[in-house]
């Protein structure tokens, strides 16, 4: 399943433009998103929920 950045965002609690601002910056192994089209950008939901148990860990 894919996630949108809004999906992302809420899932952390953060702006939508942290989430862009973590994949430009790899914040400490952030997820890079897939082009599904042109203009389409998502993440994995699996890549972001082991970021997200790596940084509790």
């Amino acid at each position: 399943m894919y996630l949108t950045d809004k999906q992302v965002a809420d899932f952390f609690g953060v702006h939508r433009s942290t989430v862009w601002r973590w994949e430009a910056g790899n914040a400490d192994g952030f997820p890079k998103s897939v082009a599904l089209s042109p203009g389409c950008r998502r993440w994995r939901r699996e890549e972001v929920e082991a970021w997200a148990a790596s940084r509790t860990a």
